[in-house]
């Protein structure tokens, strides 16, 4: 260390969490040497080796030096190095450079920030979720097979922005897959993924403060990515003259730290500093478990036992007699099986569909064609998972099988006693529980895919390994890293901390194996102990070919598993067998010929059909037939509507919109009523109360997408659910409206309707109208008012009306109103039961299964719902609600306190539920619900423990619905299993 009052040069070292950057600053703060490289979690020799570069350059200069950065915090600690907040380097850089602006936007790796500078200096950082960063683009690069220049490029020459998550990687490839299974074109998905991390930028982080102003934009991402650039710029409406992209916007914060270190007395030679970096001992706080396998023989008789499940063999080049093909588009992968009369596997084909599985099908079908056996006739196909419409329609295979039947149908093959069992796909986990040679319940992933094939994959690329290889590096790993069950963004935190920490690659790849273990046992299945799963167990799906998971599977459940060696390719098996089961001698499946011409083209396009305006996407074929995806009604996909029952969910909403219709001739001023929260359980009682004394009524707007949009800058929590965010947007459209003043009560207490322990609101609704209130700009005491009333304290309310309308009525007037409007309410209630009656009269009539759509009053706005009861009813199913039957039962002993009106109602419902042979509850749930994590579990214990399937669906701002039809249809199916298994008993006696 040298301490000089004249040191001419100080070096900042910007160490992030996957690239490092260094700036060489002169006494007058020039820039004379800036680097940007990435380091591929090798932290210490990246910097180390940038620093040996540079002290070529200046062999015997001391340097003042500054470390600054998400990872840089440890490795200074250990050297004993000054370090300095990445967001305070950054407010010096800015202060130095660009001190006109008012706000810094900040995207690295797995980092993000916004710093505002004006009305009150502000900084913002994202928290251990890397959602909407540099490493979530990678991730989506990775998925589309691509690299991050090439997604640049095809976001410039999208159509169409589809809604993407950005909360993290898991979640965007949930809504990413299925867009790519249905055909939608790259380009526009390249663009929507920009746009999703803009959306996380303004949601996540600016949480209801509005960026605008001079906004100067950091980091690699947006310094190399246009798309993103225009994706910001369009979103936050700013023009050249206020989008500041300077050229070091990768190296800016190590300028900052730079600056730091000017003012700092101690100095440095670079080569001092790459020894001390060198040489530092950082902590280590590693926790790891026992090896998988202590020695090879161990292993050994492992992969024996496992061998034993397998099929016979036959080739497909040299057979004669009847085949059978079985196709399973997945979510990531493309698998073919080709069986014989006699259910030898005469063919196999396993790999990544690469984001097109209607090019990777046809592609292996060709080759399939082309060493066919001329003696080897094909009499049946079938196609089932998530591309299984798409297939069909472009390829012509003769069945679709939902994907948890296929499954079945397979294990049953190798194991006919089977009572459970898991599937782990590229990005579902599916689990069945089997009874009776039927499958009884059904757990999948809700909406993360954590856990899954994909969670560990991307890993293997993001370490330079092939997924094979990787996986085989943990069976003998020494000390195998616990690394939790936590979802793989936050997971990439862990496993870069442990290589930090010293753990080897072979470490790191068994834990990985025993988190996904962990994730689909105690999240998706969420066992008590192993004994519930039961003792047959066939495991399956490409992720347990690693024999690393198996073994940390059976290790987690205390006894062995079945594995068919064709573990990857269950799906494609069970609808082969499917195809031999329902053949008729010949097959639509196109033929060599017909593969040699094919062709298609992708136009994304908006449905008119309804208010819905579904997002569609059109592959017209080059035989003149055509595939429609993204509807979710006949109507979209180009079809005349089948018949259909009445749906109480449409009729709720329909009935809600219709009361708008009734006006005063005369009106005294003019409400704004939010079409949003509590106002969707009791928009009789306000309408007609404001109605009565003589005010004219008008609703927000009908929501959409865009509603969301215009009230995104002023939502303060993005973990908030849907349903509130929404409500911004529509206090934004009545003030549009110019409405004299919005009226929009906060209610503790919702109506008491009895048989509970209490009738609260929850604290969302309950309160949201004091968050809008200090979160819009544009709300005044004046403009909006929002008293607290308790609805059942009748003088009480009428009390706090009169006081806030004196001057438009009298306290009588109030009083009548609000009578009025009690009547109104209770007639809408009667109106719900007589309708759900109707509708189940006609059900039952008609041969068809009800099923009861539980949520809460708000379910049924469609941008909320996303037409999922247009979806069931399009299955052939009737649709009513649970305040249609709740009333019908006692509300049975529960294990939670029975305090929230709306959960009250579905546990009611639920009850009733179990007493009907032809119903089946479906509960929708919104993502960040709190309570829901009491009311799912209460709800799914009183079905099943009356004999009934349980169904949840998550559901948020994305309206993709290709993972909750396989729900769905899997519901379906095992109802359809369950009537038979009825009628067979029936007829026995």
């Amino acid at each position: 260390m040298s301490e000089i009052t004249a040191i001419p040069y100080a070096i900042g070292i910007d160490i992030g969490s996957t690239t490092v950057k260094t700036v060489v600053l002169d006494e007058e703060h020039h820039v004379l040497s800036s680097s940007y490289e990435r380091h591929f979690s090798k932290v210490r020799e990246t910097v180390c080796g940038k620093l040996g570069e540079l002290a070529q350059q200046y062999p015997a200069d001391a340097m003042r030096v500054s470390i600054t950065g998400s990872a840089g915090l440890g490795l200074a600690q250990a050297a004993k190095l000054p370090f300095v907040q990445e967001v305070h380097a950054a407010f010096l850089a800015v202060k130095e450079r660009c001190p006109e602006a008012d706000a810094v936007i900040e995207l690295g790796g797995e980092d993000a920030k916004i710093i505002f500078l004006t009305g009150g200096v502000e900084q913002r950082m994202n928290g251990s979720c890397a959602g909407g960063t540099g490493a979530f683009i990678d991730q989506m690069a990775t998925l589309l097979d691509v690299s991050v220049d090439q997604l640049d490029q095809m976001a410039l020459r999208a159509e169409k922005v589809y809604p993407i998550a950005s909360r993290c990687g898991v979640f965007a490839k949930s809504d990413i897959q299925p867009l790519l299974n249905q055909g939608a074109r790259r380009e526009d998905i390249a663009a929507s993924i920009f746009q999703a991390v803009v959306d996380q930028t303004v949601s996540g982080l600016a949480q209801g403060r509005r960026i605008q102003g001079n906004v100067l934009f950091l980091g690699g991402p947006l310094s190399f990515l246009q798309g993103l650039r225009n994706a910001f710029t369009k979103t936050l409406q700013l023009d050249e003259e206020h989008a500041h992209f300077p050229e070091d916007g990768r190296t800016f914060v190590a300028y900052g730290s730079a600056l730091s270190a000017c003012a700092l007395p101690d100095a440095y030679t670079l080569t001092q500093l790459q020894e001390m970096l060198a040489q530092a001992q950082t902590q280590t706080a590693l926790v790891a478990d026992k090896p998988l396998f202590s020695y090879p023989e161990e292993y050994q008789r492992f992969q024996e036992r496992h061998a034993a499940h397998d099929v016979a063999r036959s080739d497909y080049r040299t057979y004669a007699g009847k085949a059978y093909l079985g196709i399973d588009a997945g979510s990531t992968t493309t698998k073919i099986v080709l069986l014989s009369e006699n259910h030898e596997l005469l063919y196999d084909f396993y790999a990544s569909n690469k984001g097109q599985p209607l090019d990777c099908i046809k592609r292996e079908l060709s080759a399939l064609y082309e060493g066919l056996s001329p003696d080897c006739t094909i009499c049946g196909s079938a196609v089932t998972g998530y591309g299984e419409d798409l297939i069909r329609a472009g390829l012509g295979v003769d069945f679709g099988i939902v994907e948890t039947v296929a499954h079945f149908k397979a294990a049953s093959f190798f194991c006919p006693e089977v009572d459970f069992i898991i599937d782990i796909g590229g990005q579902d986990i599916k689990c069945f529980q089997i009874k009776n040679h039927s499958i009884d319940s059904i757990m999948l992933n809700e909406a993360c895919s954590s856990g899954c094939g994909s969670f560990i994959q991307a890993f293997a690329v993001a370490l330079g390994y092939d997924i094979a290889d990787f996986s085989r590096l943990g069976l003998f790993a020494e000390h195998p890293v616990d690394l939790g069950s936590r979802c793989t963004v936050f997971m990439n935190s862990s496993v870069k901390q442990a290589q930090k920490d010293g753990a080897t690659i072979e470490d790191i790849s068994a834990g990985l194996s025993g988190s996904i273990v962990k994730n689909a046992i105690y999240k998706v299945i969420r066992a008590r102990n192993p004994e519930e799963l039961g003792q047959h167990i066939v495991v399956q799906g490409g992720t347990f070919l690693n024999d690393a998971v198996l073994r940390c599977f059976e290790r987690e459940i205390g006894h062995d598993v079945i594995r068919p060696a064709i573990s990857g390719l269950m799906g494609a098996f069970g609808a082969a067998l499917y195809a031999q089961e329902r053949s008729g001698g010949t097959t639509t499946l196109r033929s060599a010929e017909d593969l040699k011409n094919f062709s298609y083209t992708a136009k994304a396009a908006t449905c008119k059909g309804c208010t819905a305006h579904c997002a569609l996407s059109i592959i017209r074929f080059s035989d003149g037939g055509r595939f429609i995806s993204g509807n979710r009604c006949e109507k979209g996909a180009g079809k005349k509507e089948a018949e259909q029952l009445p749906n109480l969910f449409e009729w709720k909403y329909r009935h809600i919109l219709s009361l708008a219709e009734h006006q005063p001739e005369k009106p005294k001023a003019t409400v704004g009523l939010p079409l949003a929260l509590h106002y969707y359980d009791q928009m009789p009682l306000w309408h007609t109360f404001f109605t009565e004394l003589g005010f004219a009524v008008k609703f927000s707007e009908e929501s959409t997408r865009n509603t969301y949009y215009k009230g995104q800058s002023t939502i303060p929590s993005d973990t908030v659910c849907y349903p509130a965010k929404l409500t911004h947007g529509h206090i934004e459209s009545l003030l549009e409206q110019g409405v004299d003043f919005i009226f929009y009560p906060c209610m503790s207490y919702n109506i008491d309707e009895g048989d509970s322990d209490n009738h609260y609101n929850c604290p969302v609704v309950a309160y949201y109208p004091e968050l809008l209130m200090a979160n819009c700009e544009k709300l005044t005491d004046s403009n909006f008012l929002h008293p607290f009333l308790d609805l059942n304290r009748r003088s009480h309310v009428v009390k706090a009306l009169h006081t806030i309308f004196a001057k438009y009525a009298s306290k009588k007037e109030v009083e009548q109103a609000l009578e009025h409007g009690f009547a109104a309410l209770e007639q809408y209630r009667k109106d719900i039961v007589a309708e759900g009656e109707e509708i189940v009269r006609q059900a039952r009539e008609a041969g068809r299964q009800i099923i009861v759509l539980a949520g809460r009053p708000y379910h049924i706005d469609p941008e909320i719902n996303h037409g999922i009861h247009k979806l069931i009813a399009s299955l052939g199913l009737a649709v009513i609600t649970e305040d249609s039957v709740a009333h019908l039962a006692q509300t049975p002993e529960l294990q939670a306190l029975n305090q929230w009106t709306y959960h009250s109602r579905m546990y009611r419902a639920a009850k009733y539920v179990t007493t009907q042979p032809d119903m089946q509850l479906v509960q929708l749930v919104s993502f960040g619900c709190g309570i829901d994590a009491i009311t799912t579990d209460e709800v799914r214990r009183i079905l099943e423990d009356g004999g009934k399937l349980y169904t949840q669906l998550k559901i948020d701002e994305i309206s993709n619905l290709g993972a909750i039809k396989i729900r769905l249809r899997s519901l379906i199916a095992a109802m359809e299993q369950t009537q038979k298994q009825s009628s067979a008993k029936s007829e026995e006696t």
